[in-house]
């Protein structure tokens, strides 16, 4: 289903397999709208109609470019890890790992940001560092019910590598999107 506040969205959504049960509320649909709210939104209005789903799965728009296979393959890999919630990942390079990462104290004296004591020196010490990449999020309805959490306790990751990631959130990354999209477009 696609929650949208634009007529014109939702008009060109049911013009294919999409649902729009309805119109998202405007409350609900500024820049700085949480993303919890919106899925708050949804979930509510499935209880009320009482139509109950066991998992949620989160497709943002600011993530448009997917590669084939990706949602099924993290469906696979959210089931069998018995997890509360997987997102898609991706590597942090070495040089923002945490553990190489320091904050100011309020001292104004570096400490690391993991809050480890012992630095690690060494680039090929390092424990593999992740981070969100915003693709996919597939969590439990019940545990954000009760705990308001997409993530729960046991987060399971899908490493993605797909060269034509982008998650926008700036003009920068809009442009980089447009890009992307007209290398797409002549590749077809």
């Amino acid at each position: 289903m696609l929650s949208t506040d634009c007529q014109t969205i939702a008009a060109t959504a049911l013009n294919t397999a999409v649902e729009v049960p309805f119109i998202r509320p405007t409350y609900l649909a500024s820049d700085t709208t949480p993303t919890y709210e919106v899925i708050e939104n949804v979930i509510t209005y499935y209880d009320f109609i009482e139509e109950h789903y066991d998992n949620i799965i989160l497709l943002q728009p600011t993530c448009p470019f997917r590669a084939e296979g990706l949602v099924d393959a993290c469906i696979m890999r959210f089931l069998s890890t018995g997890g509360d919630s997987l997102c898609t990942v991706r590597e942090v390079p070495h040089e923002y790992n945490p553990h190489w990462v320091f904050q100011t104290n309020e001292n104004g004296f570096m400490k690391i940001a993991t809050g480890d004591e012992a630095i690690i020196t060494s680039r090929q010490l390092l424990p593999k560092a992740y981070a969100r990449d915003g693709s996919v999020y597939i969590f439990k309805a019940d545990n954000f019910r009760q705990k308001k959490s997409m993530y729960g306790k046991n987060i399971a990751q899908y490493v993605c590598e797909n060269q034509w990631h982008v998650n926008i959130d700036s003009h920068k990354d809009w442009m980089k999107a447009e890009a992307i999209a007209n290398v797409l477009a002549s590749m077809n």
